[in-house]
């Protein structure tokens, strides 16, 4: 029997026991120990030693899960997708990162994610700081080359070092366009604003490939124009989406290490998020949850709702390939 004839085991249904009881898995998912074969796996990093302002991403992980308690999984009408049946999702648990040694947390991550994506065509990582994105885009590397970058966030991290060290949130970048992990002319920032360190860092940034969508362009130009700004520049390309929570207003994710006023509202970012849809998207990454500085779980339920909108623009992709 082939993987595609197998049915998935899906995640408990509200209906037959409440949310808010039952496994801390993400959206009370199987363990991918549980499932004969896997989709999409989700995964935790709870790593946050790159952080540069405040700490505390490693707990993201956890309170996504549990923040993921309050979704509605079994069909997403954005999509007409019946997310959990229509592929195998499994939790893949955490990846466990030396939390003193930067390097080596990064080829730690390295290893576990490229023998991760061994056994599911497509993981989202929870994060953890964004660090993180540059040992994922080497594993996505090892089966599929470079991809389209598409990196939602406030900022570019882009820049070369922090205070020498090299392996930072705001390094991933980077890092990875001089490793050229992603296609030059196939990728972008998507919601940048604020203040720089320096008026050469767009300049810099641009040489790495990078275009910008800068939040101003979102207000002024609205959503449709930067849907279509997206889905030009990646084209078919296989695409990696790396999302920094921080992208989204404070008013809509207090809970993160380096707030930025004046972001995307969190329907902007689901709106573009539904864009995407039909994209040949590979895997992703959520990150920079800091539960210590959020309210009512407002980061982390966005957080969750993020994951929850990216396996199904996978399940969207996948319906339409068969």
């Amino acid at each position: 029997m082939s993987n595609s004839d197998r049915k998935p085991v899906q995640p408990i249904s509200g209906t037959v026991l409440p949310r808010f009881a039952g496994p801390s898995t993400f959206a009370r998912l199987p363990e991918l120990r549980d499932v004969p074969h896997c989709d999409v796996a989700i995964v935790g990093i709870p790593f946050d030693s790159g952080t540069s302002y405040r700490p505390g991403a490693r707990f993201g992980p956890q309170a996504i899960r549990q923040a993921s308690r309050h979704l509605r999984t079994q069909y997403h009408p954005a999509y007409d997708t019946e997310p959990f049946a229509e592929q195998q999702v499994a939790d893949a648990g955490d990846i466990s990162c030396n939390p003193y040694n930067i390097e080596k947390a990064v080829k730690e991550i390295q290893t576990s994610a490229t023998e991760l994506l061994g056994k599911a065509a497509s993981i989202i990582s929870l994060g953890g700081d964004h660090t993180i994105a540059l040992p994922l885009l080497r594993a996505v590397n090892n089966y599929h080359g470079p991809v389209a970058l598409v990196h939602f966030d406030a900022h570019l991290d882009t820049w070369d070092t922090y205070y020498g060290a090299p392996y930072t949130h705001g390094t991933p970048f980077r890092r990875a366009a001089e490793e050229k992990l992603f296609l030059e002319e196939a990728s972008m920032h998507v919601g940048i604003r604020g203040p720089l360190y320096s008026k050469d860092d767009l300049k810099n940034d641009k040489e790495l490939g990078f275009k910008v969508i800068h939040c101003d362009e979102l207000q002024n130009e609205g959503l449709d124009h930067v849907i279509k700004r997206i889905r030009d520049r990646v084209g078919d390309n296989p695409m990696y989406l790396s999302i920094d929570i921080d992208v989204l207003d404070p008013c809509h994710a207090p809970g993160t290490g380096t707030p930025e006023i004046a972001g995307m509202s969190s329907r902007e970012l689901v709106g573009a998020l539904r864009g995407l849809a039909g994209l040949n998207i590979i895997s992703a990454d959520v990150v920079e949850v800091a539960p210590a500085y959020d309210h009512a779980e407002l980061t982390s339920l966005s957080a969750a709702t993020t994951v929850f909108e990216i396996i199904n623009l996978l399940a969207y992709s996948r319906k339409r390939k068969t």
